[in-house]
């Protein structure tokens, strides 16, 4: 329910916060963008895409309204919609909940209920808000750490928001994306949110991405529909390769226009040929991640979603440590607010596999909530997952698609495929080819390189440590 620069972003996607943000304002957004922010280089050509566009003074524009004004209504919107529930008791979710639409006008001039704004006036709907309470709950998400996140600084946008013509707003602390989403895409997160919620009940560790609202502003005649979700890769680590993987080869690799970004979305094809060994985990973390694709394959199935994809982004320990900037890739503290009641489920990490850190096989260093992991080289990676672009349902165009790309391709390999077919391929590639499982399990701490050892020292049998490559060599893929 969550890929920009490369992935296709029909369905709700989530970007790489690391680029570039194009424009800044005040903490509640009053500013227009200044000529130094503008979003664009002087001289570049710029084309609309989609509702996604650019006003006469170079600011982003998402269906004629600016970037800063949007930015500004959400904040307000959301400081009253979280404000005002807050007012209501806490119960159960019932089934009236998820079609709950609360709605609210905010005049520029200020009412009895909003503030006065420097925006043309607005209005503010919140979608099933008692059942989005209830998630961000059981996500650890607390009512004042959600305010402070979206609403205390600025929020900052996103330039490489790849070809599907929305706007994505990061908040300062990482912690959440915003996303502009169209009509049929918000309509169908609707009707998905029972299911939704009887899919986190029984398995609150998911890859699926973690709805925290749906919102609309209306204005200037134009309804914008936002949704607000976990940020799968944080700017605070460097991440140095990225792919958007969904197990089907024909024409899956990224194109030299794509290639040319710092940060790439690489495709399957590509990843077959970079690291044609496949990633290494260790056994229980290998077991924990597959196990959770198996049950959110079936969940997407059982909807009938597909095209999917894994949005897989590694960082590399071992050469952000020779790097110069290395220090700069750790988190930094904000003294100003209170020691925050950390989300239970919104690293990768945790989204598999909550107690793993503290398995005898793991170390107990903190893995900036990416998953620990090695490649053929023996290189110690962090990987940050998630699956994205859920919101593709098998319909008529779909299956019209695949039979005309079945004609002149082999139909097992195009993307687009029946969903109990695509499941099955999805997680066989995944836990077959993508992820290998170390067939022991020594510490991650113990594995020596050969590169690393003198040619001349001399073990015996008993003090013989396993090297990453005999290791490699050993590993066996998941049974058919």
């Amino acid at each position: 329910m969550a890929s920009a620069s490369g992935p296709s972003a029909a369905g709700f996607s989530s970007v790489d916060p690391g680029g570039p943000s194009c424009t800044s304002s005040s903490a509640s957004g009053n500013k227009r963008a200044m000529a130094s922010e503008v979003p664009y280089a002087p001289g570049m050509s710029i084309k609309k895409i989609g509702h996604r566009g650019v006003d006469s003074s170079g600011e982003t524009t998402y269906k004629k309204t600016t970037s800063s004004a949007l930015k500004g209504a959400i904040q307000l919107g959301i400081t009253h919609t979280v404000g005002s529930l807050s007012t209501k008791p806490e119960r159960d979710v019932l089934m009236q909940d998820f079609y709950v639409v609360e709605s609210i006008f905010f005049p520029s001039e200020g009412s009895n209920l909003t503030p006065a704004h420097h925006y043309n006036d607005f209005r503010f709907k919140t979608y099933a808000p008692v059942a989005f309470r209830y998630f961000r709950e059981l996500f650890g998400i607390r009512p004042d750490d959600y305010l402070y996140s979206l609403c205390s600084e600025p929020l900052i946008e996103l330039c490489n928001s790849g070809a599907s013509g929305s706007l994505f707003y990061v908040s300062s602390d990482d912690e959440f994306i915003i996303k502009t989403v169209q009509h049929k895409e918000a309509e169908f997160l609707q009707k998905l949110l029972p299911g939704y919620y009887m899919n986190l009940n029984q398995n609150p560790r998911t890859l699926l991405p973690k709805f925290y609202g749906l919102y609309c502003v209306q204005a200037g005649g134009k309804n914008i529909r936002i949704v607000v979700m976990n940020n799968l890769l944080p700017r605070s680590v460097k991440m140095h390769i990225k792919y958007d993987l969904k197990g089907s080869t024909y024409k899956r690799r990224a194109s030299q226009k794509e290639r040319e970004k710092p940060l790439p979305t690489l495709k399957d094809l590509d990843f077959l040929q970079d690291i044609p060994d496949g990633l290494f985990l260790d056994a229980d973390m290998y077991n924990a991640l597959c196990k959770t694709l198996q049950r959110d394959c079936l969940v997407l199935q059982s909807f009938k979603i597909m095209d999917y994809s894994l949005l897989m982004s590694i960082h590399n320990i071992d050469h952000a440590q020779r790097e110069p900037s290395a220090h700069e890739t750790l988190y930094s503290v904000d003294t100003r607010k209170p020691a925050p009641q950390k989300a239970l489920y919104s690293t990768a990490m945790e989204s598999i596999q909550g107690e793993a850190r503290r398995g005898g096989t793991m170390e107990t260093e903190d893995h900036l909530g990416g998953i620990p992991a090695r490649n053929s080289k023996g290189e110690r990676l962090l990987l940050y997952i998630g699956i994205i672009d859920i919101l593709q349902s098998y319909r008529f165009v779909k299956k019209l698609e695949h039979s005309w790309k079945a004609l002149v391709h082999d139909g097992d390999t195009v993307s687009v495929h029946r969903p109990g077919f695509y499941a099955e391929r999805f997680q066989r590639f995944m836990c077959n080819t993508v992820f290998k499982k170390i067939p022991f399990q020594p510490s991650w701490k113990s594995l020596k390189l050969k590169s690393q050892s003198s040619p001349n020292e001399q073990k015996t049998s008993e003090d013989l440590e396993p090297d990453s490559v005999s290791m490699m060599s050993r590993c066996q893929p998941l049974p058919q």
